[in-house]
């Protein structure tokens, strides 16, 4: 078994707030489109741990593998934080996470 064989899926938080939730929600409908991948709500407020205002994306492996390029290339500003679904909440969050952009600071406190 390899390392990534426990990875089940991945998800990819837009991070937005009041002045960019309308580019926020155009790249989240654009990315659901053209890869097949799940569009979370568009919370506008902070939700779990994460510290702005933001919209998931929930990929498969193979769509996170064309996702993660095209959100590198099409956020036009906007910060994503991506992590692996492994079934370890923590580690996926703290120890595994992509970020495009400025990272920041997570509330992993809500992990116990």
């Amino acid at each position: 078994m390899t390392q990534t064989d426990s990875i089940t899926g991945y998800h990819a938080h837009i991070y937005f707030d009041a002045a960019t939730v309308d580019q926020a929600r155009s790249l989240c409908q654009q990315a659901a489109q053209r890869f097949s991948v799940e569009m979370g709500r568009v919370h506008e407020k902070n939700v779990g741990p994460h510290p702005m205002w933001s919209c998931q994306l929930a990929a498969t492996p193979d769509q996170f593998a064309q996702l993660l390029p095209w959100l590198a290339l099409n956020r036009n500003g906007l910060v994503v934080f991506a992590h692996p679904e492994t079934g370890d909440a923590l580690a996926d969050h703290r120890d595994h996470g992509i970020w495009l952009g400025t990272g920041l600071e997570l509330d992993l406190s809500i992990f116990g």
